[in-house]
């Protein structure tokens, strides 16, 4: 059966959920009572993607979930875990966008030396001269890198054997996070608000030849932003002029001072010691260790009463999981016949990853629909 996604609210059958270390992992830290705070977001984070994969297979949807990568200490560093698949994924209707991948091109040009000739891929590597492998491999850590980025393989595997064509994203960053679809028409965030539009057009069109594409100036991952919730129903954390012209006609329930905003003392002490905790002997920095007390000591609890977060994951047109209550949403869905699901993520903002980031939909059933059949053109501008 191959799978496919023409729109985000359609029946979801088939899904990625991703997957954190376990509390033994940290047993690397050497000071108790650091260790203990991460052994318990450890043990929290994986209770809540339990949670998720409970309140999915409650809707007969089918949950597929990473590896931890065997190895994940490389160049005096520990990796993240693979915590967000939306970020490195999408099907967009019959066709996987992967993008979570050794990206050997760079490697190479990070460690080339000049005397060395070019290289595009590992199969060329294995012609050069031994000493060339040897650094790369042993010095540069080559095969840890690719051990590493395996965790999906198997889930990609499952996908090619469906009968899906797999193509790599040369899309975005984080293409599941920046793109949105609806049918005919597909809307892809922008990165940076000051991002080239015009060449960024132009690659979407050269990939997406057959649908609507548009632009919408997000700033950052769209599934942050916004969400189009249903045929009529934007919830949005900031009022973007071009929703007029994207969407007309449609409802935006708007939520100014929520999400990101609200957390932003937290998000400022965190980008001070921002990737430091996967760094061995982090536990001496008292600013680091100051980050994690007061994410457990406070922000924890204060964003699981009083924030609301659009990054929802919808299940079928009548319900939607969503982050934590807000009256204002609630009300909204209520009146387009949507039942939210509450299902907290607790750490969503120490690790980055809400609730559609840390899913990614394989199938969804239907067929592409055409909620803008006025709209002639095929690849829109707007």
């Amino acid at each position: 059966m191959t799978y496919s996604v023409y729109q985000h609210w359609d029946p979801l059958r088939v899904c990625v959920v991703g997957r954190s270390y376990p509390p033994e992992f940290y047993s690397w830290i050497k000071i108790s009572h650091v260790q203990k705070l991460f052994e318990r977001i450890a043990t929290e984070t994986e209770e809540d993607y339990q949670n998720i994969i409970k309140k999915l297979e409650s809707f007969g949807v089918t949950v597929l979930r990473p590896d931890l990568p065997i190895e994940s200490l490389i160049g005096g560093r520990y990796l993240p875990a693979p915590m967000t698949p939306r970020d490195y994924m999408i099907m967009i209707g019959e066709t996987f966008y992967k993008g979570y991948m050794l990206d050997f091109d760079k490697f190479y040009r990070d460690v080339k030396d000049e005397s060395w000739p070019e290289c595009g891929s590992i199969e060329e590597l294995a012609t050069l001269p031994t000493h060339i492998q040897n650094e790369c491999y042993e010095i540069h850590h080559l095969n840890q890198y690719k051990n590493f980025y395996s965790v999906y393989d198997r889930i990609f595997d499952h996908i090619a054997q469906q009968g899906n064509a797999v193509k790599k994203n040369h899309i975005s960053a984080a293409p599941g996070a920046y793109i949105t679809r609806l049918g005919q028409d597909l809307y892809f965030g922008t990165e940076t608000y000051n991002q080239d539009q015009i060449k960024y057009r132009e690659q979407i069109n050269a990939e997406f030849t057959t649908t609507r594409n548009h632009i919408v100036n997000t700033g950052g991952h769209s599934d942050s932003t916004y969400c189009p919730v249903a045929p009529g129903l934007i919830i949005s954390l900031r009022d973007i002029p071009t929703y007029a012209d994207t969407f007309p006609g449609w409802e935006v329930v708007y939520l100014p001072d929520q999400s990101w905003d609200k957390v932003q003392p937290f998000l400022k002490l965190k980008q001070k010691n921002q990737g430091k905790w996967w760094i061995p002997g982090f536990e001496h920095d008292q600013d680091v260790i100051d980050t994690v007390e007061q994410w457990l000591g406070h922000w924890t609890g204060y964003v699981e009463e009083t924030v609301f977060d659009v990054n929802m994951l919808i299940i079928d047109p009548k319900n939607v999981i969503v982050f934590s209550y807000n009256k204002q949403v609630f009300d909204a869905l209520e009146r387009y016949g949507i039942t939210p699901h509450v299902v907290p993520f607790r750490h969503r903002y120490f690790w980055d990853g809400g609730i559609h980031c840390v899913t990614s939909d394989l199938y969804r059933e239907g067929v592409m629909q055409d909620y803008f059949p006025e709209r002639t053109n095929v690849q829109q501008n707007t």
